[in-house]
């Protein structure tokens, strides 16, 4: 039997397969080694997963996930796992596992929009270009944090349609000072962040918020996507912070405006 887990930095899914048949899934906090020491990661998973999943016999746990993206990072969330299953773990990032579901053994240009943003250049096996995300406060362009930062700083400062604003502190029941103290004092301001994007999902038929959904895909396909060979390459997108018919459509016409020749699914 194997473990499979995908972890963004708000969720985590894991997988018990058997003869290539899924046998349970559980979901946990994401965890991410950037924000998380390896003792947190893995109490997380300790504390989140059912006990059942630390007594099964396990071959090998396979565990894909935000911030490994560097050999430091990726021991930092294999000693943490190595000490809860007690059995050999491969890690990688979850990038990697975009791309492989997303393309298989085929070539293309994989990106991911969550909480963070991610892309990269896949040959049908290995990742052979990314262009660094930067993390929510140098980059994640496109992301639910920084959809979510862009807004609240609109609000902060009196940007913001006051209708749209006014409907947010009615919803999250929040201050302007505890919107302060959640991004600068409290754990996981990324996690807090993107929670926004959902509220403005509601919002898109509002110029505004449009604008500012359309503005933050278009800061992720001019910085990251255009620095690949997109017309030549199929662009595939795994979505977890918009909707997905909404940013489908944009995504298409944004490729299209920049090339005839550009190639996208979603």
């Amino acid at each position: 039997m194997k473990l499979i887990a995908e972890s963004g930095s708000t969720r985590t899914e894991w997988a018990l397969v058997e003869d290539n048949r899924l046998i349970q899934r559980a979901f946990t906090e994401g965890l991410n080694p950037f924000f998380q020491t390896r003792r947190e990661i893995s109490r997380s998973v300790r504390l989140g997963l059912p006990e059942h999943f630390f007594k099964r016999k396990l071959e090998q746990v396979y565990y894909y996930g935000a911030g490994c993206t560097s050999y430091e990072k990726k021991n930092v969330l294999g000693a943490s796992l190595v000490a809860q299953f007690k059995t050999p773990i491969q890690v990688e990032s979850d990038l990697l596992a975009a791309a492989r579901g997303l393309f298989k053994c085929e070539a293309g240009i994989a990106c991911i929009l969550g909480t963070g943003s991610n892309s990269c250049f896949y040959d049908g096996k290995i990742v052979v270009k990314n262009v660094r995300a930067g993390g929510y406060i140098l980059g994640d362009e496109g992301s639910g944090a920084v959809l979510g930062k862009m807004f609240l700083s609109d609000v902060l400062k009196g940007l913001a349609p006051k209708d749209v604003t006014a409907d947010f502190f009615e919803k999250f029941r929040i201050s302007p000072n505890e919107v302060m103290e959640s991004v600068y004092n409290r754990p996981f301001p990324n996690r807090f962040l993107s929670t926004i994007s959902y509220f403005l999902a509601d919002y898109t038929n509002d110029d505004y918020v449009f604008e500012l959904i359309t503005g933050n895909l278009r800061n992720f396909f001019t910085r990251n996507v255009c620095q690949y060979d997109y017309k030549n390459y199929f662009v595939n997108l795994h979505i977890v912070a918009y909707s997905l018919l909404f940013v489908n459509d944009w995504c298409i016409d944004f490729l299209h405006k920049q090339s005839d020749n550009c190639v996208w699914r979603c």
